[in-house]
C-alpha cells in the first residue's frame, strides 16, 4: 500500500479543501490517497482505486495520469462524458516533489458548451 507523508497530505488539504469540485490526491497505482471536502460529501472514499468508482478493473480509456506523469507536468483533457451526461474538463496534476503522486479533478462546462457539441455527444 503506498504512503504519503504527512505534509504532503496537509498541502493537499490547504490548496484543495475548499474547491468547490471534488478533487482527488492519486496515487500511479490508482489508490486515491486523500479527497477534498466536495468529494468526501458525495461519499467518494480515500483508500480505493479510482477507476473502480466507474466501476472498472482497469484504468479509464480517457485516463491521462500516465501522461502527466511521465511528462512531469498537468493534462489537460476536456471532453463529453455519457455516464455523467456533462462536459468535463479534465486534468491531472503531478505533484511537484512526489513522483508518484498526481490531483485530478474535472469541471462541469456543460453550460457552457454550444448545444450541437452536447447533443453530438463528443467534445
Amino acid at each position: 500500500m503506498p504512503q504519503v507523508e504527512p505534509e504532503v497530505l496537509h498541502a493537499f488539504e490547504m490548496m484543495w479543501g475548499l474547491y468547490p469540485g471534488p478533487v482527488l490526491l492519486i496515487h500511479k497505482s490508482r489508490e486515491i490517497m486523500a479527497v477534498n471536502q466536495a468529494a468526501a460529501t458525495l461519499g467518494l472514499p480515500a483508500g480505493i482505486l479510482c477507476h473502480s468508482l466507474y466501476p472498472s478493473d482497469t484504468p479509464c480509456p480517457g485516463c491521462m495520469a500516465n501522461k502527466a506523469l511521465k511528462q512531469g507536468q498537468g493534462v489537460r483533457r476536456p471532453a463529453w462524458s455519457e455516464r455523467q451526461g456533462q462536459f468535463m474538463d479534465g486534468f491531472w496534476i503531478p505533484v511537484s516533489g512526489e513522483p508518484e503522486l498526481y490531483v485530478h479533478f474535472g469541471n462541469d462546462l456543460t453550460d457552457l458548451v454550444r448545444p450541437e457539441l452536447k447533443s453530438a455527444g463528443n467534445g
